[in-house]
């Protein structure tokens, strides 16, 4: 260790008299080819810093006084001989990317208000060199500058310095030459800072008229930028981001070399600003000669396929024959990929559990729905059997294993539909059942054939997330009006607040004063509990009620704080994990122990189930007249499109380049399959499906591997790679046919809330990632609590709220025609899906700028 001697001293800025700010250690700052560094000091600091006497330098541990320790403001001090005092300073450096004038909004705010609005200091003569020999004496001549209160001025050096002459957060540029060490741009340094007391930003230039020494790294500063910020900007706007902006314009020292010299303040902002339009358009130009070269390599240009346009649209079956080309080559990988890696038996086998429940649990809610809309002809046993081979037939033959099939609630609308019309028109259920059905595959295979498919190149993210929302709306609907229903009918019964119910009570206090005060005499006491009875049709039953909330809300709870498990601290990383992945299974097995079991003695309604249902019922076309075999097929083009849109926006969902999926996607193919087995389901009385939002990409998220990444203090994950196996979905379907065994005993011991309860949780876990959901809620969020992602750097804040407010316009329309209480109106739903492409891409784009939309639309994080 080399002795502290006076030069020692004053290089680490110990010694009495030198302001210098904190020298930075070289080593500290990563090589980067003229990048830029920021210093942040920790608040492990105290009131003083080491200082030694005026005239006497002596090294440390040479005093001949003892160190003073003493306990003060909830800290120690340390204080050694003459000196004041110590403290212990922590700081850090990091890359700062240069800022890109192009595509994000703020730079260019920023110098158009500097320009404005900024303070620029020209030192000439006039002005002692004496008056700015630190960094202290810069700041103090720009906070006076700028009209800032004392109580300000204080509280401005008190953030920006860390003590004394330590500048807290400085920004400099250094470049790195070859086989060299990294080395500091010293004629210039922005020094920023977050001010609670502010309420506008002050941005401020100091010109020296002489390089000037400030230290370690600022040996010959010329330009010092100030910026200061109120501290409750958001992440884009604070005085960080702003330095950025400055510091990138002056990383470029042909600018520098231009600012030192021109004679006024205006020529110098004009100047700054003029800077400011050329780099716009070169990283434009320079971004755009990128873009075409990677186009070249990526997408080479097409003689035929391309020329074709809207032709290759009706190309025959050229859709599936490109899928199965693509997919076939991995169709062993599918069952491979299940079993070989990290991780991944475990993955498997929790993503199995998890399908197991997420399909088994709606399966039965809807099994109840249709068999109380089709007066018993599609129950549980046929819903939960259609399930299963549904499922089987489309994991084996399906195009993209991560798809999983479930029947909904607008199937279920259709079903009841169809019920309703039977009724009135004196038609065989099944029959029509089978036709609607039949002419559904008709028309699904056209789509496949033709390549309809390939009008989903139109849907976009945001069309993808308003569905998305949609249906966790919906999940959330059906959870509460179960709710309502339950409620009306055992909470709030006429019964609970009439005389009979009242006198309820005092009957049976009578009854259990006679069986306890006539011990002695038994059939005297049964005589007068036979007297106080009378004989009830129904009974009050508000505790099943409140027992229906709390295992619905209790079932939710627990599934989503066992899911966000792995956010905290308690356990191993790898434990965490495991625990997250059964979040659905605990929480369901859970609650229903605690109501089928802790709360037995409360009465609650299993779900129907009639034993005596049939499987299997074959479709008797030949009981249709023919004006109703025409009616089925207008249906039935319904429920193509109903199914055609449904299925494609799920495998957009699955297949987004998020997920970071290797295998492709196979729209046309899955379609063609999805055909096949409507027109099979249809023919046996099964009841429909089709791929579902958010069940599928939950599947994918349940078989990824997700690394957490932080940026700017804002914590986002990243999809690593996600396990493309077929395997989750044959042995949770497998279960799901060996759960018909389990009917009705022990599967009757699930309430009906806890199936509510997973609608809940579904919906509330589908949300994940919905960039729609996370924008809806910046309307709501303090703008300093703003995440500095892609949209909120490259769009305005105006265009981000207009976007989402056109969102959720389109999301009113879908909630108006999706819930309304009318079936026939439902059955226009699918039609108002597939608007959404033309409203986003015919009105849409004449409301928003088509650079703002690309990047709202984009798969950025």
């Amino acid at each position: 260790m080399k002795d502290l001697t006076k030069e020692t001293l004053e290089e680490m800025g110990c010694y009495e008299g030198d302001e210098n700010s904190l020298p930075p250690h070289p080593g500290w700052s990563s090589p980067n080819a003229m990048g830029m560094h920021t210093a942040k000091d920790s608040h492990l600091q105290s009131d003083s810093e080491i200082r030694m006497g005026d005239n006497e330098v002596q090294p440390l541990g040479t005093s001949n006084t003892s160190p003073i320790w003493e306990f003060r403001d909830n800290e120690w001090r340390l204080t050694y001989g003459e000196c004041e005092e110590t403290s212990l300073i922590y700081a850090k450096y990091e890359k700062l990317p240069l800022q890109d004038f192009d595509v994000e909004v703020r730079p260019a705010v920023d110098v158009e208000q500097f320009f404005n609005q900024g303070h620029v200091l020209l030192l000439d003569d006039d002005v002692a060199e004496e008056t700015y020999s630190s960094t202290v004496d810069l700041v103090d001549m720009v906070l006076n500058k700028i009209g800032l209160s004392t109580p300000g001025i204080e509280e401005a050096k008190t953030i920006l310095f860390t003590h004394g002459a330590a500048s807290s957060r400085t920004i400099q540029a250094v470049c790195n030459p070859k086989d060299k060490m990294n080395s500091y741009d010293e004629s210039w340094m922005c020094l920023v800072g977050d001010i609670p007391s502010l309420v506008q930003r002050h941005m401020a230039i100091v010109r020296l008229k002489h390089p000037t020494n400030m230290g370690t790294t600022c040996h010959d500063l010329q330009l010092f930028v100030l910026i200061l910020c109120p501290a409750n900007e958001k992440g884009t706007k604070n005085a960080l981001e702003t330095g950025r902006t400055f510091a990138t314009l002056l990383a470029d020292h042909h600018l520098r070399r231009q600012l030192m010299e021109v004679a006024t303040a205006e020529d110098f902002k004009q100047l700054i600003f003029d800077r400011m339009r050329e780099l716009i358009n070169e990283q434009r130009q320079s971004r755009s000669a990128v873009s075409i070269k990677l186009d070249a390599v990526v997408d080479p240009p097409k003689s035929t396929t391309m020329s074709h346009g809207i032709g290759k649209l009706c190309e025959f079956g050229q859709g599936i024959r490109e899928d199965l080309s693509r997919r076939l080559p991995h169709y062993v990988s599918d069952y491979v990929d299940g079993i070989v890696g990290v991780k991944t038996p475990q993955k498997v086998l929790s993503t199995t559990f998890f399908l197991y429940f997420a399909c088994l649990l709606p399966a039965i809610a809807f099994g109840v729905l249709n068999d109380h809309n089709t007066h018993g002809k599609i129950g549980v046993k046929k819903v939960i059997m259609g399930q299963t081979i549904g499922g089987l037939f489309f994991v084996i033959f399906g195009g993209q294993p991560l798809l999983i099939l479930l029947t909904t609630a607008p199937l279920a609308l259709y079903i009841k539909v169809i019920s309703s019309i039977c009724d009135d028109f004196q038609l065989d259920f099944y029959a029509m059942y089978g036709c609607v059905g039949l002419w559904c595959a008709f028309f699904l295979l056209l789509f496949s054939l033709f390549n309809v498919s390939r009008l989903m190149r139109w849907c976009t993210r945001s069309t993808e997330e308003i569905f998305g929302l949609f249906i966790s709306i919906a999940f959330c609907v059906d959870a509460f009006r179960d709710t309502a229903k339950n409620f009306q009918k055992n909470f709030s019964s006429p019964l609970c607040f009439s005389d009979v119910n009242i006198t309820k009570g005092v009957k049976s206090f009578l009854t259990y004063y006679i069986v306890n005060e006539t011990r002695t005499n038994s059939s005297t006491a049964e005589a007068l509990i036979a007297a106080i009875e009378e004989p009830m049709a129904i009974e009050c039953n508000q505790a099943s009620s409140l027992l229906f909330l709390l295992l619905m809300l209790g079932t939710v709870w627990l599934g989503v704080s066992i899911f966000n498990f792995k956010k905290t601290p308690f356990l191993s990383a790898g434990k965490r994990e495991a625990l997250a992945d059964y979040a659905l299974p605990i929480a369901v097995v859970t609650m229903s122990f605690v109501g089928s079991y802790l709360f037995q003695n409360v009465k609650v309604e299993p779900f129907r189930y009639d034993e005596s249902e049939s499987v299997f019922s074959l479709t008797p076309l030949d009981r249709l007249p023919g004006q109703a075999i025409v009616g089925a097929m207008g249906l039935g083009f319904a429920l193509s499109l109903l199914i055609l849109m449904d299925q494609n926006i799920s495998s957009a969902m699955v297949n987004t380049p998020l997920n970071n999926l290797k295998k492709g996607p196979a729209y046309h193919w899955d379609l063609f399959v999805m055909a096949i087995l409507t027109a099979a389901l249809s023919a046996v009385g099964l009841p429909w499906m089709h791929a579902l939002v958010p069940h599928s990409p939950l599947h994918a998220r349940a078989l990824a591997d997700v690394e957490e990444r932080v940026h700017q203090g804002h914590v986002y994950q990243i999809i690593v790679r996600v396990r493309e196996t077929r395997l989750t979905v044959l042995f949770s379907h497998i279960l799901i046919g060996l759960s018909i065994l389990l009917l009705p005993y022990p599967l009757a011991y699930i309430p009906p809330a806890v199936l509510n309860g997973l609608f809940l949780y579904v919906a509330i876990t589908g949300l994940g990632g919905n960039q729609m959901f996370e924008r809806i809620t910046l309307f709501f969020t303090q703008q300093s609590a703003y995440p500095p992602n892609h949209y909120i750097r490259r769009v305005p804040q105006r265009k981000i709220h207009q976007f989402t407010v056109y969102q959720l316009g389109q999301l009113m329309l879908m909630c108006l025609f999706g819930f309304v209480p009318w079936p026939y109106m439902k059955m226009i739903f699918p039609l108002i899906l597939l608007s959404l492409l033309p409203i986003r891409h015919m009105i849409i784009t004449r409301l928003i700028a088509g650079r703002f939309l690309t990047v709202l639309d984009s798969s950025e994080h």
